[in-house]
């Protein structure tokens, strides 16, 4: 049984005595010592001020292939776009890769069945076992394309030579925002982690 779910970017395979997971690891382009990574790539996605955009970030491998195809700009397609970090006002390591490019890793865990984000965490519940930690980001509000909350890696690393502000897909940090947020807990303006888990 083979079965996929694009949300929290797993799959799950079943069936022989081993059961194995696969995660995109934000920011970073390997995985962690246990973890096999199947490839490391660039993040890429919708553009920040598209509204018809696709709202999930991809994490594109380093060597694309083809398939048939015609060279050229079409106005009847979608478009992928590299992604950026938006970190000028952050606080801790993201500040030092505003506006550089975001690498991405996709990685191979075995003997587990479920791989998750937790949001506004920086630990793994009772029972899972951390695979990354890092904080909570998506769009900034105020742009017309809907994204996807992501959890990026606290120790991002960029793209070499990936510097030149161009804008396309946007990672902001996502923070708590009073209201119909409950608070406390929650505090008004704070900045959210996140863990990936796995068990």
């Amino acid at each position: 049984m083979l079965f996929a779910v694009a949300q929290d970017h797993q799959i799950h395979v079943n069936g022989s005595r081993q059961s194995s997971v696969v995660y995109t690891r934000w920011g970073r382009k390997s995985c962690s010592r246990d973890a096999k990574l199947v490839h490391s790539g660039y993040v890429g996605g919708s553009h920040f001020n598209n509204r018809g955009a696709a709202v999930e970030p991809l994490c594109l491998p380093r060597n694309p292939q083809w398939l048939r195809y015609r060279d050229g700009i079409e106005n009847e397609r979608a478009y992928v776009h590299g992604a950026e970090y938006e970190t000028r006002t952050s606080s801790g390591g993201l500040r030092g890769v505003h506006d550089q490019d975001v690498p991405c890793a996709v990685c191979l865990k075995r003997k587990r069945f479920v791989v998750n984000m937790f949001p506004a965490r920086k630990n793994c519940y009772r029972g899972w076992t951390l695979e990354y930690r890092g904080y909570l980001m998506a769009g900034k509000w105020s742009h017309q394309a809907a994204t996807s909350y992501t959890c990026v890696d606290a120790r991002p690393e960029a793209v070499h030579g990936g510097h030149e502000n161009r804008n396309g897909y946007l990672f902001y940090h996502v923070e708590g925002l009073c209201g119909s947020l409950k608070c406390p807990p929650y505090v008004n303006g704070r900045e959210l982690a996140c863990v990936v888990c796995s068990k």
